[in-house]
């Protein structure tokens, strides 16, 4: 199917020569010879017969066909960019690395869905470093945006307009072609009716005249392959009725292009319809994108680079500089709390909590001025005031035993970190003096008493003994 899709028989032309096989001996071998077969060019069939026999298609088709063939190659990516696949990045097979020239490859994170543009051709081919490595989806959007100003209305008046203009210029150099192929003509005409009124017996004139024929003949043959191969793709006219029609066409498109129903492939297949190629270069703070038009045109815009997933993740300044000034009056859970009702969220997004304030103690090295544990609390006083049971005992001269169930009578203004945890008390100067002992008081811890366990009935055999 291949070979009948390649060969130009199919499209109703007799071509020889389209392969040329050359004569070399292989080195450090007898005197064997094998042949090297390549594929020539077009330009260089010394045999074509255009329109020979009824072909299955036209000879237009078939050149669209060997180009779209061509084109969906993988083997040579600097001249091929490949056929469209149906994964989400939009710049599959037309970006390039801006470093050093050679095609992107594109992957997609774990996800599945966002793109990464790879730059490893130099890795891969010469065992180099790779250039450079940036996820795709923020150039996506960004030549998509270009991709959509650029057939905005305004902008496709002046692109109908300029194909006009194209399209004048290619009539003026097609009708300078068939000036050049006329003068041929009849030159070659001229020589032929020379030739034929030469008299037989001059025979030296014959000679010269035939072969001055043939060169004629070979010029006009030579420019007629060089007008088939250099004829200018001249635009077809575009009437008012067509041109409105596409002006209004386009202020469908934008919707078209972000409709769930629009699959990838087909976006891909509208870019790719203006869209020539795509460089991309990371640089410190940005990645400079260049567009490369099928015109001559070329766009060029700068796409911020991602936010590192660290600098994402990290807590705000602003936050460490509240919790540096809360963290002197309040414990980790009331600074958490805190934190919630003035609105501030953690780095990942999530609402404060104790476990979270005491690692980002931990990580900017922020003193406790409220711990939840009198060994942190040298003087025995906390920031906002609370003395620990060991400190109200001592200033109450009374046990620690006191302290506590006067907490628990509700005596005392007394809070628990944790169930079982230590007390901290508030102690005005007006409850020291009236709660304070003259002497210190202790409090023995009541210790249970201790159960007898029942005696045993002797059995017969010890009551015998």
């Amino acid at each position: 199917m291949l070979s009948i899709l390649h060969n130009p028989f199919y499209a109703g032309a007799y071509v020889y020569g389209r392969t040329q096989t050359r004569q070399r001996p292989l080195p450090g071998e007898a005197p064997r010879i094998k042949g090297d077969t390549r594929q020539v060019t077009r330009d260089h069939w010394p045999t074509f017969l255009r329109e020979h026999h009824p072909g299955y298609i036209s000879w237009s088709p078939f050149r669209c066909n060997q180009e779209q063939l061509d084109d969906h190659r993988t083997f040579d990516p600097d001249q091929h960019r490949g056929v469209v696949r149906e994964g989400g990045a939009l710049l599959q097979g037309i970006v390039g690395c801006g470093v050093c020239g050679r095609r992107m490859t594109v992957r997609y994170m774990p996800d599945g869905i966002r793109p990464i543009s790879v730059g490893a051709q130099v890795h891969k081919d010469f065992a180099g470093t790779t250039c450079q490595c940036m996820r795709g989806d923020g150039m996506d959007a960004a030549v998509a945006q270009l991709l959509l100003e650029a057939i905005a209305p305004a902008q496709l008046t002046i692109a109908l307009e300029a194909v006009e203009h194209l399209e004048a210029q290619a009539q003026a150099i097609d009708r300078q072609w068939h000036l050049r192929l006329e003068r041929a003509r009849y030159e070659a005409d001229r020589a032929r009716r020379h030739s034929l009124e030469v008299e037989p017996e001059h025979r030296l004139v014959a000679r010269s005249l035939e072969r001055d024929w043939n060169e004629k003949l070979s010029a006009l043959d030579q420019l007629e392959r060089d007008y088939a191969a250099m004829r200018p793709a001249a635009s077809s006219h575009v009437s008012a009725a067509e041109r409105q029609g596409i002006i209004a066409l386009v202020h469908d498109l934008p919707a078209v292009w972000h409709a769930k129903t629009t699959t990838h492939a087909e976006r891909k297949h509208v870019m790719r319809l203006l869209i020539k190629d795509v460089m991309l270069t990371k640089l410190a703070q940005a990645v400079r994108v260049a567009v490369r038009w099928h015109t001559p045109a070329c766009s060029t815009r700068a796409v911020p680079r991602p936010t590192p997933a660290y600098v994402v993740r990290r807590t705000a300044p602003e936050v460490s500089e509240r919790l540096e000034q809360l963290s002197r009056e309040h414990t980790d859970s009331g600074l958490a709390e805190c934190l919630k009702q003035e609105g501030y969220r953690s780095g990942q997004g999530g609402a404060f909590t104790a476990s979270k304030v005491n690692g980002l103690r931990y990580a900017y090295s922020l003193q406790r001025g409220c711990p939840l544990g009198p060994a942190a609390c040298p003087s025995g006083q906390r920031g906002d005031g609370r003395y620990s049971a060991q400190a109200a005992a001592a200033r109450l001269n009374v046990s620690v035993y006191t302290i506590a169930d006067g907490c628990k009578a509700g005596k005392l203004d007394g809070v628990q970190g944790a169930p079982r945890g230590p007390w901290w008390v508030t102690l005005p100067p007006e409850s020291i003096a009236a709660l304070r002992k003259p002497r210190r008081q202790y409090k023995p811890r009541r210790k249970p008493q201790a159960q007898v366990p029942p005696q045993r009935m002797p059995t017969q055999g010890a009551r015998q003994a």
